[in-house]
């Protein structure tokens, strides 16, 4: 018998002696293609004390994948930033240049807000 416990936290007790505990598959998304990732890029001023920065949101995907294009992104631009709820957030106003990157490497990205 493995120790299953954590799992198995928040299950109703079952009286049927023919039961088995199911266990919830894993159902994160599998990483899109580029060509098929919409990313809006817009700038975002929202609780930052006034600072803007560039958000990129849309993406589809593991959360590793999104990491490597957000560091990609902050290389490129230099300067930093963070993923986060699976959001990129690049300090400062970069949407242009956030975009022309993005077209670079192949994924469709529009540009959002004024």
């Amino acid at each position: 018998m493995t120790k299953d416990w954590k799992e198995r936290l928040g299950m109703v007790y079952s009286t049927n002696p023919n039961y088995q505990f199911e266990k919830e598959e894993d159902d994160s998304q599998d990483t899109l293609i580029p060509k098929q990732q919409k990313l809006i890029v817009s700038l975002d001023k929202r609780n930052r004390k006034g600072k803007a920065v560039t958000l990129i949101s849309g993406f589809i995907g593991q959360p590793d994948d999104l990491e490597q294009l957000g560091k990609l992104l902050k290389t490129k631009c230099g300067v930093g930033g963070t993923v986060k709820d699976g959001n990129i957030l690049i300090q400062g106003d970069f949407r242009d240049k956030v975009v022309a990157i993005l077209h670079g490497e192949g994924y469709q990205a529009k540009r959002s807000g004024g």
